[in-house]
């Protein structure tokens, strides 16, 4: 299957009107810090044809899928293998000093769902994997055999959200004596078998938190986040502007914080004039978060839980 028929990009028109202002001057240098299938990569070379591209992925099979589909750019679109967290010694390494433009569409991408061996998604049985980059780190079931069970429930607790997470990993841990776990579909029978029946009623698949916790602790998703957005605001040259897509509460609050504090005053209260290095480097460019359209969410359903942020840099750093 072609990587155009295997992903629709999500809330795509409105991330490129975000993104417009910045990028329709001659020389503008966007990144999509989370390349994919590149549906919005190729949406942006389209787009704005003076414009060059720089996109990031840790997956090499999806940088492989997203170069044949973006090959006919040339020159104008350079693909990177590299977490969006390594931004800045990317651009430097091709001696971009600032970006007009930068995108994150977070979360795991359609090729990763849809590929039943990299074990990310619980409706079908596979390798308990869930590595964006499969050269690198420990698997999903590396950790579900080899955790302590008080980093299991921290991690569940904190990834997943989850309230039953003592009683899951109890579970856990008393499996995986008699046998380490190696495939999804046993992890989710468990996750059905451990939780009481008032608990498997509510919010859709019972395993869902669970393995959104194991996927954000095998791919470090939080801690790349963290550093990657304050990363991204500082490669912005004013006037340039950001977009990111968040596909669940702790991406979205992450992103939210960061983007508020570049956008508020730094001043101690009652200065009679704020001077520079006080003032906001950012403008907001959503009111919150802007949900997709009821439409898109009929016609792809992936695009559901997203959650689009935006900014505008309209301030040098000020030492």
């Amino acid at each position: 299957m072609s990587s155009e028929s295997r992903h629709v990009p999500v809330m795509l028109q409105r991330c490129l009107d975000l993104l417009a202002p910045a990028l329709e001057r001659p020389g503008a240098v966007v990144v999509d810090c989370t390349l994919g299938l590149g549906g919005h990569s190729e949406a942006l070379l389209a787009r704005f044809p003076e414009a060059r591209l720089v996109a990031l992925d840790r997956d090499k099979e999806a940088l492989r899928l997203s170069g044949e589909r973006l090959a006919p750019y040339g020159e104008r679109a350079t693909l990177v293998h590299a977490v969006y967290d390594e931004l800045p010694d990317v651009l430097d390494r091709l001696g971009v000093a600032h970006v007009q433009g930068v995108l994150f569409d977070l979360g795991v991408s359609s090729m990763q769902l849809d590929e039943a061996d990299r074990g990310f998604a619980y409706a079908q049985d596979a390798p308990l994997d869930m590595r964006m980059d499969q050269t690198t780190g420990m698997s999903a079931a590396e950790v579900l055999n080899t955790y302590p069970p008080g980093d299991l429930v921290r991690i569940l607790r904190a990834y997943g959200e989850e309230k039953q997470a003592k009683r899951i990993v109890a579970a856990v841990v008393r499996e995986r004596e008699r046998e380490p776990f190696t495939t999804s579909a046993r992890l989710v029978e468990l996750i059905r078998d451990a939780l009481p029946q008032a608990a498997k009623r509510t919010g859709g698949n019972p395993a869902k938190r669970t393995f959104q916790a194991l996927r954000i602790e095998v791919n470090g998703e939080l801690t790349v986040l963290e550093r990657a957005i304050p990363a991204a605001v500082a490669a912005l040259a004013v006037g340039g502007r950001i977009a990111v897509l968040s596909y669940q509460s702790l991406e979205d609050r992450l992103v939210k914080q960061v983007l508020a504090a570049g956008a508020a005053s730094t001043a101690p209260p009652g200065l009679p004039v704020v001077p520079e290095r006080y003032q906001p480097r950012l403008k907001l460019l959503t009111r919150g978060a802007e949900l997709p359209s009821e439409e898109e969410v009929a016609t792809n359903r992936r695009a559901a839980p997203a959650r689009l942020r935006g900014a505008e840099r309209i301030r040098e750093d000020v030492e």
